[in-house]
């Protein structure tokens, strides 16, 4: 099985990126499942229900969420009517949604990161029980770590190599040159990047952003326009959800 997994798609930018070019790169990479990391899709803040249900609609399977999952104010109640979309597993239990998921043989599991993102419980204590869940299910098991410490995510996919298939880290979008497959059999990569305009800073436009470090005065962050690229990672394994490559995926898309 191959699983393509496309990092977190911010704004418009990113948006037209997925539903121009995500069905004929799932064909040309053999993908059979595909998840999307959709936590900056509404202008940066957070995703709306139109806008799930476009990314869906464009050959995502599902979608999973992050420390922006509340940043549009009317998209809670969509998260109780779905499990195609996942909010982080480790956010307050009496919040809406879900953080785990099955589809077709694949179990996706998200989940935040503690340092600066401060989630209801630590991901090592929430992630046991979602494994173990999830293992009750399919073997195949994949996991959106997004989280802001480089070392917590490398510490997340060394703590469970061998327990599920990757740990594909999310959140900082910058992507990472370490691709790899551990010696359990995980794959793991620990930032899989930004689907979004790269002549930016991490997706906002660089004015203002720069305002912000030079001034340190609030400054509303807009989305940029240029080097749209897709990015994200491929996953291929076994049927026993053992993982025989993870490559990083870098597509640029024609202005």
């Amino acid at each position: 099985m191959k699983i393509l997994f496309v990092a977190d798609v911010f704004g418009a930018p990113g948006r037209r990126a997925v539903e121009t070019r995500l069905p004929s790169l799932r064909e040309e990479l053999g993908a059979d499942f595909c998840i999307v990391n959709g936590e900056n899709a509404a202008a940066g803040r957070g995703i709306t229900a139109k806008l799930a249900d476009k990314i869906l609609a464009s050959g995502a399977d599902v979608i999973t969420l992050g420390n922006w999952t509340w940043g549009q104010s009317e998209f809670a109640p969509y998260l109780s009517g779905t499990d195609r979309v996942l909010r982080p597993a480790n956010l307050s239990p009496r919040t809406p949604g879900i953080g785990l998921a099955v589809h077709d043989g694949v179990a996706v599991i998200s989940l935040l990161g503690v340092f600066s993102l401060d989630p209801f419980e630590s991901p090592f204590v929430t992630i046991d029980r979602l494994v173990d869940e999830a293992s009750a299910q399919t073997p195949v098991i994949v996991l959106d770590f997004h989280a802001e410490a480089t070392s917590e995510k490398v510490a997340m996919a060394r703590y469970l190599d061998g327990r599920v298939t990757a740990v594909l880290g999310t959140h900082t979008h910058v992507q990472t040159s370490d691709a790899r497959v551990l010696k359990g059999g995980t794959a793991a990569i620990t930032d899989a990047g930004m689907t979004g305009p790269h002549d930016s800073v991490i997706g906002s436009d660089e004015h203002n952003a720069l305002k912000r470090f030079l001034t340190g005065m609030p400054t509303r962050l807009e989305p940029a326009s240029g080097d749209v690229r897709i990015e994200g990672a491929l996953v291929e394994c076994t049927a026993d959800g053992r993982a025989t490559s993870c490559t990083a995926v870098r597509v640029e898309i024609e202005p």
